[in-house]
């Protein structure tokens, strides 16, 4: 039986590990650095609370997101809840309430436009342009430019780049139209508004932590099917000997498997693989940060509605960009919102007590409660290289090393994908294929 070895337990090793322990034909190890899988997605206690170190949002287009997780036994159904793809602004925001209604595709999206509020009928009839057009094109361009030239270039309305255009990218891409990738920004699209199924776009928002959303099961399943997770495990050397890798860690001896794939962060994965093959591509990923501030008021204080979106305007240090009414998804965490500042440089760089402060004050002005300034606690979580900047042209490598039996796996590998929860599954089920 062939002994292989996954390096690294996020999203991307976690989906490896379970699909080569499904096949039943080798020993598969997973190996993680920290004592908690999940990577840049996972569980943080704070306040005696299990959150996460940043609110996400998946979408019904993740397929094997939600098929793997059926497959390890969490049920979508009962730890995500279900909304139709909106754009709902806080009632003092001066944004616009934009909901897809529940009809087939691509009925659902004519709909939504004609019944949307806050955009002027030129605001619809520039939206309708783009789909439209993007359609036409099969969600391709023969070159990659950036998000805000595309946008440009079918003339979208100021409002509709501000209201739509620009939070749906920064939410998808984490990056900023002006510099993100417009083919990739498409293929986003294309799987969501362009998929003919209208379940597709859907916003799925997890209830429970992201631990328990996936790797925690994944772990059970990895055990029950006969391989090993190895938490606090981390390796710092990757080496050919003969027919077997050898994987070094300060934990003991070398350790020797016929195959690897290393599921890690690209910095990371640069350290491991230098001298091996080229690692410039990974060594040259610049990144961008995501924030979440955590505030905690009375448990009678709610918005009415799970997320709201929010106007993001940093001349006036409204940094918000979504809100999420936690206790509408689990009534433990009654009076708890959190905020998420995508592409969080310039936010963050006030400080955590200062932004936590500002967004407390956008928060209170944008729905009229002035109680909202005033959390009884407040906590500002950032991760520094939450994903990288998906530029245009961005050089990416492929799972297959050109190595035998050492494979890459994560959302920084070659797909159409941004840095998502379903292109690191995506790629770790490639990766696990390819051995």
């Amino acid at each position: 039986m062939r002994r292989i070895a996954v390096i690294g337990g996020g999203w991307a090793g976690c989906a490896a590990a379970v699909a080569l322990c499904r096949r039943g034909d080798a020993r598969v190890t997973l190996f993680e650095a920290s004592r908690a899988l999940g990577g840049r997605a996972r569980q943080v206690n704070l306040d005696g609370m299990a959150l996460d170190n940043g609110q996400h949002i998946l979408l019904g287009a993740y397929t094997e997101t939600l098929r793997l997780m059926r497959e390890v036994g969490v049920d979508p159904g009962q730890a995500l809840l279900r909304l139709p793809l909106q754009m709902r602004y806080a009632p003092h925001a001066g944004g616009m309430d934009f909901v897809t209604w529940r009809l087939p595709a691509p009925f659902h999206m004519l709909a939504s436009l004609l019944s949307a509020r806050g955009l002027a009928a030129g605001d619809k009839l520039a939206l309708a342009r783009f789909t439209s057009a993007a359609r036409w094109m099969g969600w391709r361009q023969d070159r990659d430019g950036s998000v805000s030239e595309l946008l440009d270039r079918f003339d979208q309305t100021e409002r509709l780049v501000t209201l739509m255009w620009r939070p749906l990218c920064i939410a998808a891409l984490n990056t900023p139209p002006e510099r993100a990738s417009a083919q990739v920004f498409l293929n986003v699209l294309r799987d969501s508004l362009g998929a003919s199924r209208r379940s597709a776009s859907d916003m799925l928002v997890p209830r429970a932590d992201l631990g328990a959303l996936f790797p925690a099961a994944a772990a059970d399943y990895i055990a029950r099917h006969g391989g090993e997770v190895r938490l606090g495990s981390a390796i710092k050397r990757l080496r050919r000997s003969g027919d077997a890798w050898l994987l070094s860690s300060a934990a003991g001896p070398d350790a020797a498997f016929d195959d690897v794939i290393v599921a890690t962060a690209p910095h990371h994965a640069a350290g491991l693989l230098e001298g091996l093959i080229d690692t410039a591509p990974l060594a040259a990923m610049q990144y961008e940060p995501i924030t979440t501030c955590y505030l905690r008021y009375g448990d009678d204080c709610s918005l009415g509605h799970p997320m709201f979106a929010l106007v993001d305007d940093g001349a006036r240090a409204h940094w918000g960009q979504f809100v999420f009414d936690r206790g509408m998804l689990d009534e433990r965490q009654r009076g708890l919102l959190a905020v998420v500042v995508s592409a969080s440089s310039e936010a963050i760089a006030q400080g955590h007590e200062a932004l936590a402060a500002a967004i407390a004050s956008q928060l209170a002005q944008s729905f009229g409660m002035p109680v909202l300034e005033h959390p009884h606690w407040s906590k500002v979580v950032s991760e520094k290289r939450a994903t990288f900047a998906c530029r245009p042209d961005l050089a990416r490598l492929p799972n297959d090393t050109g190595l035998p039996g050492l494979l890459l796996a994560g959302d920084h590998t070659t797909g159409d994908y941004p840095a998502t929860l379903e292109g690191a599954v995506r790629s770790g089920l490639a990766a696990a294929a390819l051995l």
